[in-house]
C-alpha cells in the first residue's frame, strides 16, 4: 500500500492496509490503495490522513471486524459509495442507497452548463429535476442559484424520500420539494431551469457494464431501451410545456456518442439546441436546450 510495507506489525493499520490492498488488486479493483484506506478509515472512524500519519497504530478488534465485513462486500463488487453510505457531488455530501444511481463526477457538467446558461444567477427562480435520484442535481443547482426553489420528481418512492432526506441534511429542505411521479406527467407549472439525467444505456449493454453498476445499481435508472433513447423521447415531448417562454433552459445528460440523436429528437419536439458541454473526460455530456 502507498506509504506502508507489509512488514508493519500484524494488527496495525499498515498491515491491514497492505493485506486489503493485495486482495482488492487481485480482484481487479481499479484503485486498491485508495479504497483500502477509505474502508479502513470508515471502520475506524478515522480520516485517510489519520491512517497515513500513524500506520503502526493498532486496529481495535471491533474495527477489524467491521473492516473485514466491508472488505468482503467490496470484493463482491458492492460499490464503495454504498459501503460508506455517501458520495460527494459538487463538493456536497449525498447519502446514497441501492434505490438510486450513485452521483458521478461526469454529471457535474450539467451544473456547469446550467451556470453558464444563466450569467445572472438571480434570474433562475424555479428549477425542476426529472428523475431526481439522490437529489444531487437539484440540490447542487440550488446552491448556485440562491433565489430559486426546486422540485424533484422520481418514479421510485425510496428515491424521492432519499432526495428529501439529503435536502434536509444540506439545509435546503425549505427550498426543495420532491414528489413521486412518472416524469412530468402531473406537472402544469413552468420552470426557468429543467435538469434531467435519464436512463440512457442500451438494454443489451447493461450486462457488460462493471459489476458495481450492472449488479448493484437500479436497472430502472440505467435502461434506456433498445436504442438507449426511450427516456429522452418521453422527456423531450414534455419539455416545451415545462420551460419558461423565451428564457427557460433544459440541461440533459448524454451518454457517449448520443448528442446527434438526442438533438434530432429535441428539434422534432420543438426545442432548440443551445450548447453542449463536455465532462472532464472529453465526452459531450450536458446538452442545453431552449424552446424554439
Amino acid at each position: 500500500m502507498s506509504g506502508f510495507a507489509c512488514a508493519d506489525p500484524a494488527g496495525t493499520i499498515g498491515a491491514f492496509l497492505c493485506r486489503a490492498g493485495q486482495h482488492l488488486r487481485a480482484a481487479g479493483i481499479e484503485s486498491p490503495r485508495l479504497e483500502a484506506r477509505l474502508l479502513l478509515g470508515h471502520a475506524m472512524g478515522l480520516s485517510a490522513e489519520d491512517l497515513l500519519r500513524d500506520p503502526r497504530r493498532a486496529v481495535p478488534p471491533e474495527a477489524a471486524e467491521r473492516f473485514a465485513a466491508l472488505l468482503r462486500r467490496r470484493l463482491d463488487r458492492v460499490p464503495v459509495a454504498h459501503l460508506l453510505g455517501e458520495r460527494e457531488f459538487w463538493s456536497l455530501p449525498f447519502v446514497v442507497s441501492p434505490a438510486t444511481l450513485i452521483p458521478r463526477p461526469d454529471s457535474e457538467a450539467l451544473i456547469e452548463a446550467a451556470v453558464e446558461a444563466f450569467p445572472d444567477r438571480a434570474a433562475v427562480r424555479s428549477i425542476l429535476d426529472l428523475g431526481t435520484g439522490t437529489g444531487c442535481l437539484l440540490l447542487a443547482a440550488l446552491t448556485e442559484f440562491p433565489a430559486a426553489t426546486g422540485l424533484g420528481v422520481d418514479r421510485v418512492p425510496d428515491a424521492a424520500a432519499l432526495a428529501a432526506a439529503n435536502a434536509r441534511r444540506l439545509g435546503l429542505a425549505g427550498r426543495a420539494h420532491f414528489i413521486v411521479a412518472d416524469w412530468a406527467a402531473p406537472l402544469a407549472a413552468r420552470f426557468d431551469l429543467v435538469l434531467c439525467n435519464p436512463p440512457y444505456i442500451e438494454t443489451d449493454t447493461i450486462p457488460q457494464l462493471d459489476p458495481e453498476v450492472a449488479r448493484h445499481e437500479p436497472a430502472s435508472a440505467l435502461d434506456g431501451g433498445p436504442d438507449g433513447l426511450g427516456a429522452y423521447r418521453a422527456v423531450l415531448a414534455a419539455l416545451p410545456g415545462l420551460l419558461t417562454p423565451t428564457t427557460g433552459r433544459a440541461v440533459l445528460e448524454l451518454g457517449l456518442g448520443q448528442r446527434e440523436a438526442v438533438e434530432a429528437l429535441a428539434r422534432a419536439a420543438g426545442l432548440r439546441p443551445v450548447a453542449c458541454r463536455a465532462d472532464l473526460g472529453g465526452v459531450e455530456r450536458a446538452l442545453v436546450l431552449a424552446r424554439t
